[in-house]
C-alpha cells in the first residue's frame, strides 16, 4: 500500500450502517420536539401543571413545523425517486431527511443566538430559514444525483420534497395568503379556511411574507446551479483518466456505508482489468485419506475493504475446505484486488481443480532459514514442491507486488522444485506512517533481497535429505473481534515434524502486525519448536473499523503470545503421520489492474482535499449571491 492508497483506506473510518428508517424517523421527531421547546414561547404560568402543558405545546409545535416536513421527506423521497427510476431506499431516505433536519435546526439555533446578541429581529431568523431550506435542497440534490444517477431536473423532484413541505406549512400558518388575491369571493370562501391558519400558529410566524417564498425559489435555483457546477468540475478528471463518473463512486460508497450494498463493486467492475493469477494449494491428509489441513494461496490481494471484492476471502476459503484451512497472504498488492465478490468463486473453483490434481507423498524436508539483505525466508519442501514464507521483520513492510512474487517463485523453482507456494508473512509494519509504507516494488533493493533469498532457499531445499512427515494442527477463534484487529478465523497453527526437527507456522486472521510483536512470538515459541514463523491473512474485514487496524494495535500482546504458545503446544500433541502434496492452477479474474488503484486513490483523495475547498468556494459564492439578493429584495 502506498501513502496515497493509505489516504484512501482512511476513508474506511466513515463506514457505518444506516439505522432502520423508523429509528431515523423517531430520532428526527425527538430532535424536532426539543427544537420546538427551545424556539417557541407559548406564554408563562405559575402553576406547575400549566407549565408542563405549555412545554408540551411547544414540543408539539416543533414536531409539527420541523418534524412533519422531515416525516414527509422520509416517507416520500424514496417512493418518488424510485417512481422516477432511482435507487434511493427507505433507510437512506430517512437518514437523509434526519441529516437535513439537523442542518435546519443548527442554522435556526445559530440565527436565534445572533438575534439575542445583536439588534437583528425575528425577520433575520426567517431569512436564515430561507437559506437553510435552500441549502438542504442543494444537499439532497447532490445525494439523490449520486445515489440514483439521475439528471439534475429529475433528481430535483425528490430532492425538493423536504424544502417544499416546510414551505407549504409556512405559507399556510404564517397567513401569507392574506397578501395575495386568490380567486373571487366564492373561491376565497372555500380556500381561505385551508390556506390561512395564522390564528392557530405561533406569533413568531407572522413576520413571514410573500418575499420570503420568492427568495426561497430564487436561492434554491442558485444553489441547484452551484451543485451542477460543482459536480461537473469534480467529475471531469474522473471521466478523462478513468472513464467513470465520480458520482458512481459516491453512490457506491454511500450504498456501502449506509446499507452494506454491493453498488461499490459495480463501480470497481467498470475499472477492472482481466488478469491471470496462479492459485496454489498445499494439502495434508491423514493415512486414512481424510484431509487434515489445506493451504490455499491465490496471487490476489484480499481487499479493498470490508466484504467488498475479496475483502473477506480468508473466511470464504475456510468455508470451502474439508481440512483446517490456512489462507495466508500472497505476494500481491492492491492492484490485484478482486473487483467483485463473485470473482472469489472463480478463485475457489481453480483451487478445487488444483486440489484434485495433487499427488501425495510421505516425504518432506526439515525446514531451512535463509537471509538475504533485509529479507528472511523460512522454507520447507514436501516431495518436489516447497512452501516458502518471507518476512522483512523486524523491518517494516506492507504488500509485495505481484511481479516481485512471480520472480521470486520462479527463482526458487530453478533448483528443480515443481511448485512453490510463496507466502508474504505480512507481519511487521508501522501503520500508515511514512512515505511509502514499506511497499516492495520491482527494482527495489528489497525486491532483489526476496528474489535472492528465494533462490537460495530453493537450492538448499533441493539438496536437504528427506524424511517422513508428521503434522499437527490447532485453532482458536479467540475472544477478539474485527474491532480488535482479529477476523473470524482467529488464530491457526500448523506444526510439522521431520527427522526430529519441529517447525510451527502461525496464521493470524488480521491485517499486518504491530512492530516487534512477530519477534516476541517467535522468541516465545523457541521453547517449544526448533523454527517458527508468524503470518497474517491480510483480511480487510478489520479495516471497516480503521484503515490500519493491525494485530496488536488493540489487544494485549502478552495475551496474544500466551494464546499462540498454547496452540503450538496443542498442535505438537496433535502430530501424526501425514502425506502432503502441492499443485497449481491458473484463474482468469477481473482485478483493479495496473496503476488503477493508485489513480483511483489519487482522484478520491483529490475529491476529499480539493473537493472540500471547491465546495466551500461554491457555497460561499452561492451564499454571497443570496445575501445580495436579500438586500436588493
Amino acid at each position: 500500500m502506498t501513502a496515497t492508497q493509505s489516504d484512501l483506506a482512511g476513508l474506511s473510518r466513515f463506514i457505518f450502517r444506516a439505522p432502520r428508517w423508523y429509528t431515523s424517523l423517531g430520532f428526527a421527531l425527538l430532535i424536532a420536539a426539543m427544537a420546538g421547546i427551545a424556539a417557541f414561547d407559548s406564554g408563562t404560568a405559575t402553576a406547575s401543571w400549566r407549565r408542563v402543558f405549555i412545554v408540551g405545546q411547544d414540543a408539539w409545535e416543533g414536531v409539527f413545523y420541523i418534524g412533519i416536513p422531515t416525516v414527509i421527506a422520509s416517507v416520500g423521497t424514496a417512493g418518488v425517486d424510485r417512481f422516477l427510476g432511482g435507487k434511493l431506499t427507505p433507510n437512506r431516505s430517512s437518514l437523509l431527511a434526519l441529516v437535513c433536519e439537523l442542518i435546519l435546526v443548527v442554522a435556526l439555533t445559530a440565527a436565534a443566538v445572533v438575534t439575542v446578541l445583536t439588534p437583528l429581529g425575528q425577520t433575520f431568523v426567517f431569512d436564515v430559514l430561507v437559506i437553510a431550506l435552500s441549502s438542504i435542497f442543494a444537499f439532497r440534490l447532490l445525494v439523490v444525483m449520486a445515489v440514483s444517477r439521475s439528471s439534475l431536473l429529475v433528481a430535483a423532484v425528490p430532492a425538493s420534497i423536504q424544502t417544499a413541505a416546510s414551505a407549504v406549512l409556512l405559507f399556510v400558518y404564517s397567513g401569507t395568503v392574506r397578501y395575495l388575491e386568490v380567486g373571487g369571493p366564492l373561491l376565497q370562501a372555500y380556500l381561505m379556511p385551508y390556506l390561512a391558519r395564522a390564528d392557530r400558529a405561533p406569533p413568531e410566524l407572522l413576520v413571514v411574507g410573500p418575499n420570503h417564498f420568492t427568495l426561497l425559489v430564487v436561492t434554491s435555483a442558485i444553489y441547484a446551479t452551484a451543485v451542477y457546477v460543482f459536480v461537473r468540475v469534480i467529475d471531469r478528471p474522473w471521466e478523462r483518466s478513468l472513464g467513470v463518473s465520480m458520482l458512481d463512486f459516491l453512490r457506491g460508497f454511500i450504498g456501502h456505508i449506509a446499507e452494506g450494498s454491493r453498488e461499490l463493486e459495480d463501480f470497481f467492475e467498470q475499472l477492472g482489468q482481466e488478469a491471470i493469477v496462479p492459485v496454489t494449494v498445499l494439502s495434508f491428509r491423514r493415512l486414512d485419506g481424510t484431509e487434515k489441513a489445506r493451504w490455499t494461496l491465490p496471487m490476489i490481494h484480499p481487499g479493498p475493504m470490508g466484504e467488498i471484492g475479496g475483502g473477506n476471502f480468508p473466511e470464504r476459503v475456510a468455508a470451502r475446505t474439508d481440512g483446517l484451512a490456512f489462507p495466508p497472504h500472497a505476494t500481491a498488492g492492491h492492484d490485484f484486488n478482486l473487483v467483485t465478490e463473485r470473482e472469489v468463486d472463480t478463485i475457489l473453483d481453480a483451487a478445487d481443480r488444483a486440489h484434485g490434481k495433487i499427488t501425495y507423498s510421505r516425504e518432506a524436508t526439515p525446514s531451512v532459514r535463509v537471509t538475504s539483505g533485509e529479507a528472511k525466508l523460512l522454507g520447507q519442501a514436501f516431495d518436489d514442491s516447497a512452501l516458502l514464507v518471507s518476512t522483512y521483520a523486524p523491518g517494516f513492510a506492507d504488500d509485495v507486488e505481484y511481479a516481485v512474487g512471480l520472480s521470486a517463485a520462479a527463482e526458487a523453482r530453478t533448483a528443480g522444485l515443481r511448485n512453490v507456494l510463496l507466502v508474504d508473512a505480512h507481519n511487521s509494519n508501522n501503520g500508515l506512517d511514512g512515505p511509502d509504507l514499506g511497499h516492495v516494488t520491482p527494482g527495489s533493493k528489497r525486491s532483489f533481497d526476496m528474489i535472492e533469498a528465494a533462490g537460495d532457499g530453493g537450492r538448499r531445499l533441493a539438496t536437504v535429505p528427506r524424511g517422513e512427515l508428521r503434522l499437527g494442527t490447532a485453532c482458536d477463534p479467540t475472544p477478539w473481534t474485527p474491532v480488535d484487529g482479529i477476523g473470524p478465523l482467529g488464530i491457526r497453527v500448523t506444526v510439522t515434524e521431520v527427522e526430529g526437527q519441529t517447525t510451527a507456522y502461525v496464521l493470524v486472521d488480521g491485517n499486518n502486525m504491530e512492530p516487534g510483536l512477530r519477534d516476541r512470538i517467535v522468541d516465545a515459541l523457541a521453547d517449544y519448536v526448533d523454527e517458527s514463523e508468524v503470518m497474517t491473512t491480510d483480511t480487510h474485514i478489520v479495516n471497516t473499523v480503521e484503515a490500519d487496524n493491525q494485530v496488536g494495535a488493540v489487544i494485549d500482546h502478552d495475551d496474544l503470545v500466551a494464546l499462540v504458545s498454547d496452540l503450538v503446544e496443542e498442535a505438537l500433541d496433535d502430530c501424526e503421520p501425514v502425506s502432503a502434496g502441492m499443485a497449481t492452477e491458473r484463474a482468469e479474474v477481473t482485478v483493479f489492474g495496473n496503476d488503477r488503484t493508485e489513480t483511483l486513490a489519487s482522484h478520491a483523495n483529490a475529491v476529499v482535499s480539493l473537493g472540500g475547498a471547491l465546495a466551500a468556494a461554491v457555497i460561499l459564492a452561492a451564499m454571497a449571491v443570496s445575501v445580495l439578493i436579500f438586500f436588493l429584495a
